[in-house]
């Protein structure tokens, strides 16, 4: 055995379910960034990017030949883009947070989206699913999938895609996006036998609205962020 079919097989059997160990780990590191995201710390990115490497390992395994889970292409795929654009939102919000120098380890205040970001979010978001589940069309399923699967797919990737942007931007539409992913994401989890995940989303539906709350009060309370470079043209004006 292979030191990657090793890592793939470990797991626990639990009322005939084959609990995998990675899954459970990739699982964890998601459930911490998020609590670290409602929060406002900065170490939700970097913890959330090990969360997507491990998950992303998971989802592609049907591809190594490790385990017969069918294949989630679109789970795959947008661990890679979660980890580019937590890149960008671990340098924001540090950014902004050396900035305002605060000592209360929030890095940010979060706002509503003016009326032309959540137009491009909205924009972005049609557009994308309409391609990108085209493409997963073309790529397969590796499994006799469903045309609905394919939109499902690009749903859970496009909204993850564009929450975790508008979580580094600081909106609050990010919560009421991710609660989109996940009305589709628990159904579609379930039906392709990532039990785990699936719980995973059912239990996050109650902590994003939780969340959703927080940030809100947060944005009725606290005085909104000014990032390095708008002071710097108000000092240069």
């Amino acid at each position: 055995m292979s030191i990657i079919e090793w890592i793939y097989s470990a797991a626990l059997d639990i009322a005939g379910y084959r609990l995998s160990l990675m899954e459970v780990i990739g699982i964890g590191f998601g459930l911490a960034s998020a609590v670290g995201g409602m929060l406002r710390r900065v170490w939700a990115w970097p913890v959330g990017i090990v969360g997507n490497a491990i998950l992303f390992l998971v989802y592609i395994g049907i591809t190594l030949d490790v385990h017969d889970k069918a294949p989630l292409f679109g789970q795959s795929a947008r661990q890679i883009f979660f980890i580019a654009t937590s890149l960008f939102g671990w340098w924001r919000w540090q950014r902004i947070k050396a900035h305002q120098g605060d000592d209360d380890g929030r890095a940010i205040t979060p706002r509503w989206a003016k009326g032309a970001e959540r137009l491009g979010l909205a924009l972005t978001l049609v557009i994308g699913i309409v391609v990108v589940q085209q493409v997963f069309a073309a790529l397969g399923a590796g499994w006799p999938a469903p045309r609905w699967y394919y939109w499902a797919d690009a749903w859970i990737f496009m909204g993850s895609l564009l929450a975790t942007y508008a979580m580094a931007r600081g909106w609050n539409e990010f919560w009421l996006i991710w609660i989109g992913v996940d009305l589709v994401g628990v159904p579609l989890l379930w039906h392709s036998g990532y039990l785990p995940t699936a719980l995973l989303y059912a239990l996050y539906a109650i902590f994003v609205g939780y969340g959703f709350l927080v940030w809100r009060r947060a944005t009725r309370t606290e005085s909104p962020d000014h990032e390095p470079e708008a002071s710097t043209r108000t000092s240069a004006n």
